[in-house]
């Protein structure tokens, strides 16, 4: 099993998870959060006054698959979340030892 973890532009979350939908992922964790890349933020005018924005909102889209479906779900978050422009996003992709669903005690893939 394998853990994928997608940092994306936040209105790029529901065609995200639309694309995870369609090709079988059950469930996926969001958090916002605030990061930066390559973009090193930028700055904003409010009310008259510059200032800077170090840090950008952002979706973290958190899912565990089974190891078949790993390409397939890279994928569909690639072509979902793709704007062709700089801050687009990362996804990484790490191995998972064991997963337990509390409710009913199912282990490892049964329990994703």
């Amino acid at each position: 099993m394998k853990k994928i973890d997608a940092v994306v532009k936040p209105f790029k979350l529901d065609e995200v998870r639309e694309a995870l939908s369609e090709i079988g992922v059950s469930g996926l964790t969001v958090t916002e959060v605030k990061g930066f890349g390559r973009q090193k933020g930028h700055t904003e005018l409010y009310r008259g006054a510059e200032y800077v924005v170090d840090f950008l909102p952002k979706a973290k889209i958190e899912i565990v698959v089974a190891d078949s479906m790993v390409e397939q779900a890279i994928e569909a978050i690639v072509k979902a979340a793709r704007t062709g422009k700089i801050g687009d996003g990362k996804i990484f992709v790490t191995s998972v030892e064991q997963v337990v669903r509390i409710r009913t005690g199912e282990t490892d893939e049964s329990a994703i």
